[in-house]
């Protein structure tokens, strides 16, 4: 029997068949098992091009943070963090499964550490302190996942009367559903802007 013109394994495809999995069913959704299957072949055979699931998502990881844009501090630390801060919101938000594993730090990514110092090189040659520089860089990481991890109009009722008598003030909210995001991304830039200006 000839040989296929293309491999059936590959890393790209091992990597998007098991992102895709993800986002359909969770981070807790993949197992080598559940990826073998979807790509129609034993288990077994995942282990020549991944070791563990661990370096199979720190893997996906990478792919997915090659998004994050730090042109920006070439030209100034403050436009380096805008720059920063909505590709990563942007990269995030597409795959928001796997935002809680990204949450954990850059741990062994060789690309998510050089984004790093970059980014704390510049600010550190901007003029701020080594630790200023670490808060910094934390902070800006609180504002990112925390738009990605949530909208926040998720909790809200479409029932204009869940509100208007005992809540006042929030005889609107039954309207947040329908601009989700919208709002997301305004409140997202807000906090933004105002952690950049106060800085």
């Amino acid at each position: 029997m000839p040989r296929p013109s293309t491999p059936l394994l590959s890393p790209d495809r091992i990597r998007s068949t098991a992102l895709a999995i993800i986002d359909r069913d969770g981070l807790d959704g993949l197992s080598m098992r559940k990826l073998a299957a979807e790509l129609g072949v034993q288990a077994a055979s995942l282990y020549g091009h991944v070791r563990t699931k661990d370096q199979l998502l720190n893997d996906i990881a990478s792919s997915i943070l090659s998004a994050v844009d730090v042109t920006g501090f070439t030209v100034d630390w403050r436009e380096g963090l805008l720059r920063c801060a909505r590709s990563y919101r942007a990269a995030l938000s597409s795959h928001p499964n796997i935002v809680p594993f990204l949450a954990y730090g850059p741990a062994g990514r060789a690309e998510s550490l050089q984004r790093l110092d970059l980014l704390h090189g510049a600010l550190v040659s901007a003029g701020w302190s080594r630790r200023e520089a670490t808060m910094i860089a934390a902070g800006l990481m609180y504002i990112v996942f925390g738009s990605a991890l949530s909208t926040f109009s998720s909790g809200f009722s479409a029932d204009p009367a869940d509100y208007s008598d005992r809540y006042p003030h929030l005889d609107r909210a039954h309207l947040l559903p329908g601009v989700a995001r919208e709002l997301d991304r305004d409140s997202f830039e807000m906090a933004l802007a105002a952690f950049v200006r106060g800085l």
